[in-house]
């Protein structure tokens, strides 16, 4: 049975899809809000794990709609989380397993029990979270073992994270990014998979 993966290329998702890939066909997916936008870095991640990949394109509204939520609420949450949620609920139109990266700690992206019970009685899809019961050390020391990663601050790192393109659109519009996102967020891109796995 295939699953598809929500993928940007960092290291949380390409564990995810490792671990999936044990039970499923697993297909990643990456999602875009400009059609025009290259991602050969989460493509060449993608070829690292030896997985295909789709690139998706969000409704043109989207990006809008996601900037004017985050400006208005004045803080990010709620707007990634409408941005994955909506991710989520793509796929699950087209896959009868949906998977991501989400952890144990992770506050946003997070769908919460009662959107993920809304979402499988709606659509028949299984929506599963391999890395729910993981917190950050032991996927840190996982992904140590079987992944070459390049860390680096939001901006940075060319993965496909829902950021740094609602980023982009808020400097557009002129928007204080420093009064929205947190100083520091370290993001994460897969440029390797290593051949020697040590217990």
């Amino acid at each position: 049975m295939k699953a598809g993966v929500l993928f940007s290329g960092g290291k949380d998702s390409s564990l995810a899809a490792l671990m999936l890939g044990t039970y499923y066909e697993v297909e990643l997916n990456t999602f875009v809000f400009d059609s025009a936008r290259k991602i050969a870095s989460i493509e060449a991640a993608a070829q690292a794990l030896g997985l295909s990949l789709k690139k998706r394109v969000f409704n043109e509204k989207m990006l809008n709609e996601t900037v004017e939520l985050m400006n208005r609420h004045g803080y990010p949450n709620d707007a990634i989380n409408l941005v994955h949620r909506t991710a989520v609920e793509c796929l699950c139109t087209e896959y009868s397993v949906v998977a991501d990266g989400t952890r144990f700690n992770d506050r946003v992206p997070m769908l919460s029990r009662a959107e993920v019970q809304s979402l499988e009685n709606r659509t028949t899809c299984s929506y599963i979270r391999p890395l729910l019961g993981f917190t950050k050390p032991e996927v840190d020391r996982l992904v140590e073992r079987f992944f070459i990663v390049k860390y680096g601050e939001t901006g940075t790192i060319p993965n496909g994270d829902y950021e740094t393109e609602i980023r982009d659109a808020c400097r557009a519009r002129g928007i204080d990014l420093h009064s929205l996102f947190p100083p520091h967020h370290d993001q994460s891109l897969v440029i390797g998979r290593k051949t020697n796995h040590h217990r």
